[in-house]
């Protein structure tokens, strides 16, 4: 049986709501049931920018209040504290998109909602607003610090396409700062997370890793760097004595073709555009960004 999504709304000059209204409109029976955490009116504004007719709503002040009709869309009432400008976000709504993310954090966390979707932020609107996490990932992780989760802890960003998923060592972390965020804990702690996840999640049995390198041709056995000798290899090894099939660290630019993709279920890349690059490549209208290793 399909469960209650919570949708947060993103920013709402986005697209992010005009998506949610295409999504309810066109719904089948193969799309869960879901309710938008976010503001009525701004929906209503996105549907009819999408061309959309008139969404029928019934908005509540907590998730406790979700109805079961199947013809109303449920809006858990956040108002912006100005009406949005397409195409322009506002930091006077940061408040809101955050209040958003929150409280479909809280749905999931009170048994309300089985999972959380969250619609696109405009992440530097955000920030000057004072937001102290660098996206999504991070915020859920902290909002879910104290809750119990008996695995692997994340977060760890995965990017899952039909033939392509590649999982982050680091997010959103400067180029120049990457090779000190690398160390063999580090990659073990998301081998574990990305490991149980496939089990878990994706129901694979026996999962299948690879593992990127960091410098051009994996570091060419130390001619182009030493990331691959000193860290890498490492770590691949101590993975490998724990029973998972890792195979690495590969490098990347012979590592994403449809013969390569064949010998694996995931990959690990190091930094965010060695993995998003090939991944929004191949397939970039379909893939999804799952957090993975969070209550």
């Amino acid at each position: 049986m399909l469960q209650l999504l919570a949708v947060s709304m993103g920013d709402p000059a986005g697209i992010g709501l005009e998506l949610a209204a295409r999504v309810w409109t066109e719904r089948n029976s193969d799309i869960p049931r879901f309710f938008v955490l976010g503001d009525p009116d701004a929906l209503e504004r996105a549907a009819m920018r999408a061309g959309l007719a008139k969404p029928a709503l019934n908005v509540v002040e907590s998730a406790a209040q979700i109805s079961a009709d199947p013809d109303r869309l449920d809006v858990l009432h956040i108002p912006l504290a100005k009406e949005e400008t397409p195409g322009a976000p506002d930091p006077a709504n940061a408040g809101a998109t955050i209040a958003a993310i929150e409280r479909g954090v809280g749905a999931v966390g009170g048994g309300n909602a089985a999972a959380l979707v969250t619609l696109p932020i405009a992440k530097a609107v955000l920030l000057n607003a004072g937001f102290g996490f660098p996206g999504h990932t991070e915020f859920i992780a902290h909002l879910t610090k104290g809750a119990p989760w008996l695995h692997a802890r994340g977060p760890v960003m995965m990017l899952a396409g039909p033939s392509l998923k590649i999982a982050l060592v680091t997010i959103h972390t400067p180029l120049k700062d990457v090779p000190g965020a690398l160390t063999r804990g580090r990659i073990i702690e998301v081998a574990h997370v990305v490991g149980e996840a496939l089990q878990r999640d994706f129901a694979i049995a026996r999962p299948r890793i690879a593992l990127c390198g960091l410098n051009p041709h994996a570091g060419e056995r130390g001619h182009i760097g030493r990331e691959e000798i000193d860290t890498l290899i490492p770590a691949a090894a101590m993975l490998r004595a724990e029973g998972w099939n890792v195979e690495g660290p590969k490098p990347a630019d012979t590592l994403f073709h449809a013969e390569a993709r064949a010998g694996y279920d995931a990959v690990i890349a190091l930094y965010h555009d060695q993995g998003l690059i090939p991944l929004k490549t191949l397939h970039f209208w379909e893939a999804v960004n799952v957090t993975l290793g969070l209550p």
